[in-house]
Formats: C-alpha cells, structure tokens, sequence
C-alpha cells in the first residue's frame, strides 16, 4: 500500500506534537511523517527547503500536494478514514479561516508549547 508523505518542520514543539498527534490517529500506518530537515525530503517530492520553512506539506499516495492549512485536513482525513475534515477544508469561507489561522501558528510556531523538537530528539534525522 502506498502511503502519503507528511513533512513537518522538526524544529518545532508545536509541530511535533501535531505531527505526533497525527501519527497516533494514523492507526493503518497510512502516512509516513518525515522533518524538512532530513535530507532529501523536501526534493523527493519537488519542494524547496524555502517551500518547508513556510508551511507543511502532505504529499497524497497519488501525488497531490497540499500545503498548509489543507495538508493538516488531508493528514486528518487519511489517518481517520474519514474525509470529513478535507470536506470541511474544502468549503468556501471554512478554507479561508483555516488558512488564516494557520499562517498565525507558522508566524508564532516557536512560541507556542509542545513535545521536544523531533530534531532535538533524533538529530541525525535532521542533518543535512
């Protein structure tokens, strides 16, 4: 089975814990989380390291990328089997929120608590 790739920043509490959160949900292992850090995975799926310093990114099994607010519903829908919270995203007025809010959490990601960066706790995944 092919999975979708989720890539976070690893620096990040806040982004660990989500990423963490996600993995929790994903119970059929249907998505691989990987740090922007490692190397190799921004180009593996045509991303630049600037491009993953500006949002996180899910790549789906059939090569559709989502950026952002749109990657955390996508990551929601295919960990929980449920494509309620992409139908959601998708909704005119529901995006535009989603979208907003989330450019506050990238703006202030390093202030807002949450698990020991991913890079912190396995560095040699992040070395580049």
């Amino acid at each position: 089975m092919s999975q979708a790739l989720l890539i976070f920043d690893g620096t990040c509490d806040f982004c660990t814990r989500a990423a963490r959160w996600i993995k929790k949900l994903d119970r059929q292992q249907r998505i691989r989380i990987e740090p922007f850090q490692k190397a190799g995975i921004p180009e593996s799926v045509g991303l630049t390291y600037a491009q993953c310093e500006q949002a996180a990114w899910l790549q789906t099994s059939d090569g559709t990328l989502w950026r952002g607010a749109g990657s955390v519903n996508a990551a929601l829908s295919i960990a929980t089997g449920n494509r309620l919270p992409l139908s959601l995203y998708q909704t005119w007025g529901i995006r535009q929120i989603q979208d907003s809010v989330y450019k506050l959490i990238v703006k202030y990601r390093h202030r807002i608590p949450g698990d020991t960066p991913h890079c912190q706790q396995f560095p040699a995944d992040c070395a580049r």
